[in-house]
């Protein structure tokens, strides 16, 4: 039982070598079953482009408010643009009702929806870099999802038509330095899933940090280095597998009182979904006479709406992405 988030180097499945990707898959198929976070190294992508990205996240959110607001996110967005803070709540996607999470984001979808509209005028490296890191972490999620079918005793490129025309979405978030203390029960994200079917996070190491909950029910801090990724499964990939793997539990807490230096903190999360027609039902490998299929089968579009209306209220008709 994993009591804390595994570091696991998937170059030996890029390498090649059949020793090298059935050690990979092993590795990841235990991280998957037994807590479903891992942080992964050795995946390939360029310091640089994580490093231009971030900085662009900074520059974006250390604009003003009525600025950041020109992109805000809206029904006919398509999921694109900024949510300011407290206006989200995490926590009731698991049906907690919470104040509102300590945190603002800006969204990105697919970067083929060119509408200039979507994008706000400053900073002006903000489209490049984003989408970079967007086009980049697209094919981190393909080598995943390899990696997953391999693990899961599939072909391969199982997953691959899946994500033909895929969902997926870039969120940054900014939790900024707190200036009073938090109401009782309020977060900087409020404990949940993830709805979709992976997400690789680019996090950092500063106090108010991200926290999962292990099989024991303990909250167990998540260590990470500039180097890796952050790599958890969703509820999609939960339904698809019948529970052999789990969607866990997770939070980011505020700063304590006495933290010294600063406690702000930007995530970048890449959440790599199939298109919406994709249908998400039980893999042949995860089920059998003794352990019949535990979820109707659902289109991922509809499994991602569903979810995404309870964190925004139940009563809103609107879609996280």
């Amino acid at each position: 039982m994993h009591q804390t988030v595994p570091i696991i180097d998937i170059s030996p499945f890029l390498q090649g070598s059949p020793e090298g990707r059935q050690q990979v898959a092993a590795e990841v198929e235990r991280a998957c079953r037994e807590i479903g976070f891992m942080t992964i190294v050795g995946h390939g992508i360029p310091q640089t482009l994580i490093d231009n990205t971030y900085q662009s996240a900074k520059r974006f959110f250390d604009r003003p408010l009525e600025e950041k607001m020109t992109v805000k996110r809206t029904e006919s967005s398509y999921g694109w643009g900024y949510v300011p803070m407290l206006a989200e709540s995490l926590a009731a996607s698991i049906g907690q009702i919470t104040p509102g999470d300590l945190k603002e984001t800006m969204s990105i979808g697919p970067v083929d929806a060119d509408n200039p509209k979507l994008w706000p005028a400053n900073p002006p490296d903000m489209r490049e870099a984003w989408t970079s890191y967007y086009q980049g972490l697209e094919q981190l999620g393909q080598t995943l999802m390899h990696i997953f079918a391999t693990a899961l005793d599939m072909e391969e490129d199982y997953f691959d038509d899946k994500f033909v025309g895929h969902n997926s979405f870039l969120r940054v978030l900014n939790y900024p330095e707190l200036e009073e203390a938090p109401l009782p029960g309020q977060l900087r994200a409020g404990p949940h899933t993830d709805y979709g079917c992976l997400t690789i996070l680019r996090s950092e190491n500063v106090p108010g940090g991200l926290q999962v909950r292990n099989r024991a029910g303990e909250w167990i801090d998540v260590k990470v280095t500039p180097e890796c990724f952050i790599v958890n499964i969703g509820d999609m990939l939960m339904h698809w597998t019948n529970d052999r793997w789990i969607s866990t539990l997770h939070q980011v807490i505020p700063p304590p009182a006495d933290a010294e230096g600063g406690t702000r903190r930007i995530s970048m999360a890449y959440f790599y979904h199939p298109n919406d027609d994709a249908m998400i039902t039980c893999l042949e490998s995860c089920w059998g006479p003794d352990n019949p299929p535990k979820y109707e089968p659902v289109t991922a579009g509809e499994h991602r709406k569903r979810k995404s209306r309870k964190s925004l209220g139940a009563d809103e008709k609107k879609d996280e992405m």
